[in-house]
């Protein structure tokens, strides 16, 4: 079996995914122009894959960009290692990357940014925290990602194309991406991801050998077997009538969700979200994940589980509506593979760092909600309610390290602004503010020092607080700051951005 397949470097490379410099020994600062070998690995709840990629970056205008970028090398996708007891294998996923390694020909020192993502159910097992530090241990010191539900669900619809066709074309796109145990669906309007749900669906919710003896059973695989009257479990025999049926009944539920039917409490019983606030004509719908391979045509159908059946039922129902169906740029690797952009930076000047020892900062997710602050009054409870809503977007409310806000300030900086608009961040970001976390401010102008010295001498903010101005992110940006310069006031910031096609 070939592990991998070489691909020629080339600007058409379709690259998709979440991927962090890393290597420290790296000073960016002074090189005009660089190379980054990254790697990706997704470890779902059905199958685990990697990639490893080039970036060549140049500096334009005291930040890089991504000049060229292309595949190095693509693994073969594996059915993730289980070894019973809800915990992966540790040992099976420790032989596959030595293996793929080798097969690329690079070592752990050769891999200057990478991440691990850990989708779906795989989050759920009990050493999943422990998959995230294997990784980390065995391919070089970059950070591990665990993409909740909502996040996996932005990162797909980012990754399958639905958001820039959304852009691109000016319609509204449904993105469907159906794994192995979860089904994540985002609609994409003008750029944006304007609402995310995620259905307890997937194509390995059951399973089966040659001979039609059931080897794995979910329990909502059982809850949908029970639907058609088939009493499953581990070795009865089920059947391919048994199966299509169960089939119509999990598109079923994706169809009244798709069309934006009223859904019924069983329904919205199999959401790990809540459901798609979403009430407007959609344009066209794609999908993605493992089952859009056999949806489009291009999986095998000898398969013993429910990804071909789950397509076929799919095609059938949708046949019989007005969709338009449209093929993603990319379909089982949306959610990983792929490239990053990395910036080196320094902020403004005008910087408040208090205290001084809380740099330097690494790994901090970004958020950047759209406040629309004007010229007039700020309302800091509007204001606190749209910072909560990205926290929970992007399942940050019970994050464990601190959270960057940036922001670009509107209006003049008065009193009476300043001091409505940072009371509605702190309310906002009260959630991980708690347990001596950072207030981390950023802003697109030449305000951090006021910003951060207001919310210490008037709002007597006590935990630490990193105001820097001068820096535009972007959500989905994870940032390192380091300490201030001995020369200036500024601060290094290195951004970690992702880059999809």
């Amino acid at each position: 079996m070939e592990f991998f397949k070489r691909r020629i470097m080339s600007d058409q490379a379709e690259l998709t995914g979440r991927i962090f410099f890393a290597n420290p020994t790296r000073n960016l600062s002074v090189e005009q122009k660089t190379n980054l070998r990254s790697i990706g690995i997704d470890i779902g709840s059905t199958t685990t894959h990697l990639i490893i990629s080039d970036i060549r970056l140049e500096q334009e205008a005291g930040k890089y960009v991504v000049a060229d970028r292309g595949v190095f090398f693509e693994s073969e996708i594996i059915l993730t290692p289980y070894s019973g007891n809800q915990l992966i294998d540790v040992n099976s996923l420790r032989k596959f990357i030595h293996e793929q390694s080798r097969w690329a020909g690079v070592s752990p020192e050769d891999i200057d940014t990478g991440a691990v993502i850990m989708t779906g159910v795989a989050l759920t097992q009990k050493n999943a925290r422990a998959i995230g530090d294997l990784f980390s241990l065995e391919t070089g010191n970059f950070v591990s990602v665990s993409a909740g539900d909502r996040l996996e669900a932005a990162l797909s619809a980012f990754g399958s194309g639905a958001v820039t066709n959304s852009q691109l074309t000016g319609a509204t796109i449904m993105n469907i991406d159906i794994g192995g145990g979860t089904t994540k669906i985002s609609v994409c309007r003008n750029g944006k991801i304007m609402g995310v749900t995620a259905l307890d669906i997937g194509a390995r919710l059951i399973s089966w050998d040659q001979n039609w003896e059931i080897r794995s059973l979910d329990k909502t695989g059982e809850y949908f077997a029970e639907k058609v009257g088939a009493n499953f479990s581990i070795g009865s025999e089920a059947s391919k009538n048994k199966i299509e049926k169960i089939a119509a009944q999990m598109t079923g539920v994706l169809f009244a969700v798709i069309s934006q039917q009223k859904l019924e409490d069983e329904i919205k019983d199999l959401h790990r979200i809540p459901p798609l606030d979403w009430r407007s004509p959609i344009d066209a719908i794609t999908f993605s994940g493992g089952v859009a391979e056999y949806f489009y045509g291009y999986g095998s159908t000898h398969q013993t589980d429910m990804g071909p059946i789950i397509a076929e039922s799919l095609r059938d129902k949708l046949a019989k509506t007005n969709f338009t169906i449209k093929e993603p740029v990319e379909s089982i690797r949306a959610t990983v593979i792929g490239a990053s952009q990395y910036s080196s930076q320094l902020s403004g000047t005008t910087v408040f760092i208090s205290p001084i020892e809380s740099l330097p900062l690494r790994n901090i997710p970004v958020i950047r909600p759209v406040l629309s602050l004007g010229t007039g009054p700020i309302e800091e409870n509007f204001i606190a309610k749209i910072v909560r809503e990205r926290l929970v977007f992007f399942g940050l409310e019970t994050s464990q390290q601190a959270v960057a806000i940036c922001f670009e300030w509107e209006g003049s900086a008065t009193f009476e602004r300043i001091n409505s608009f940072l009371k509605g961040v702190i309310i906002g970001m009260n959630p991980v503010l708690s347990e001596g976390r950072a207030l981390i401010l950023i802003s697109t102008g030449d305000i951090g020092r006021i910003f951060g010295r207001h919310a210490r001498e008037e709002l007597l903010f006590k935990e630490p607080i990193v105001s820097i101005d001068s820096i535009d992110l972007a959500e989905f940006d994870y940032i390192d700051i380091g300490s201030p310069l001995l020369q200036s006031a500024a601060v290094p910031i290195v951004i970690k951005s992702l880059l999809f096609s």
